[in-house]
């Protein structure tokens, strides 16, 4: 139930929001929080949004236990878990703050470094991102693939997509107003993050070991992500299965020239058997991984003809943080590259936003 007392959205906006997607997060939640909080209570008025994703342990618990007392504290539960883009997506619907901070709960990402992002947005940059120049407690695989993936996207995707850099960052109201508008399902939020655009500046930083638990991505859990960054973000992969097409059958057209070549001017047999079945073996390899690609776009369409809402809100406590004074936000004069033209504020629509109404 909502708090009788709680008035979501006519309590004063915060300086800043940030927003912590939770899955199974129980065994570090308390120490994030409290590091948290630790270094958010300098900056000004604030309020963090925790996204519970259909957890099956106490992290809901947990998170509703730091909410007594302390009204900087909001909650939005998730229905089932929906994956941490969506849950991203459900935190940015309901954070209010004039800046808003998007960081995971496992402390790889430090609380600490938060300072320095808001830094930078005080300099009148409008996306501060944290730049990761180091992965401690990661397998040598992990950070093969990892690298690999980021390689890739950015060769692929049609934005600059920075190397390294994950979610943790800081977004100005309009960033986050004009990401707001992008509703579609398929969610690659690192190529959603770069679409927008505005002035941007990377904070690098060495990323620690997970402090509790253990994570909840799989190597499956990563490809399919990866899967999705690729094809979400560019339609690159639909270019290459043409480009290879065309070049099968340039290929495909010098053979058969040789061999016939050989059979009209000098008289020699083809052995016919092991060519055609290596040939129709190829041919057909390609043709399927052609049609694999060309699925996977077609099931995008597929998913956004629904129009189903991208997540439903189970419960939602939001957050009441008290009217205090608050350090001077970035002039509007000095936002870099700022010009005219702002993103205009998206009204949350019952569960496509997440259902803004008492749960």
């Amino acid at each position: 139930m909502l708090d009788a007392a709680a008035t979501p959205w006519t309590a004063p906006r915060p300086t800043f929001s940030v927003v912590v997607p939770l899955f199974n997060e129980q065994a570090g939640l308390a120490e994030f929080h409290r590091r948290l909080a630790a270094v958010m209570d300098k900056l000004g008025p604030w309020e963090v949004v925790y996204v519970n994703d259909g957890s099956t342990d106490a992290t809901l618990a947990l998170a509703q236990a730091l909410r007594r007392g302390q009204p900087r504290v909001g909650i939005v539960s998730l229905s089932r878990n929906f994956g941490k883009e969506i849950a991203t997506t459900a935190g940015l619907d309901h954070a209010r703050g004039e800046a808003v901070i998007v960081i995971d709960a496992d402390l790889q990402d430090p609380p600490e470094l938060i300072p320095a992002l808001v830094a930078g947005w005080r300099e009148g940059f409008d996306t501060v991102y944290a730049r990761r120049s180091a992965r401690a407690g990661d397998a040598l695989l992990r950070r093969l693939t990892a690298a690999l993936f980021y390689r890739v996207l950015g060769r692929l995707a049609e934005v600059h997509i920075p190397p390294d850099v994950g979610d943790f960052r800081l977004m100005s109201r309009r960033v986050v107003d004009a990401v707001l508008r992008m509703r579609e399902h398929h969610r690659c939020m690192k190529g959603l993050f770069a679409w927008v655009g505005y002035p941007v500046k990377a904070v690098p930083y060495a990323r620690a070991p997970r402090h509790a638990g253990r994570s909840g991505w799989t190597y499956l859990g990563l490809w399919k992500l990866a899967l999705e960054g690729i094809t979400g973000c560019t339609v690159a992969p639909l270019k290459v299965a043409t480009y290879a097409g065309l070049a099968v059958a340039l290929f495909a057209s010098m053979f058969g020239g040789q061999l016939i070549a050989r059979t009209l001017l000098f008289g020699n047999p083809v052995a016919g058997y092991p060519s055609l079945m290596t040939v129709i073996l190829f041919l057909g390899g390609v043709q399927l991984l052609t049609l694999g690609v060309i699925g996977e776009y077609l099931g995008r369409v597929f998913n956004e003809t629904k129009n189903r809402p991208l997540y439903l809100v189970e419960r939602h406590l939001p957050s009441a943080v008290a009217a205090v004074s608050s350090p001077p936000l970035p002039p509007a004069s000095s936002r870099k590259g700022r010009g005219s033209g702002t993103a205009s504020p998206i009204p949350l629509r019952e569960g496509v936003g997440g259902g803004v109404g008492p749960h």
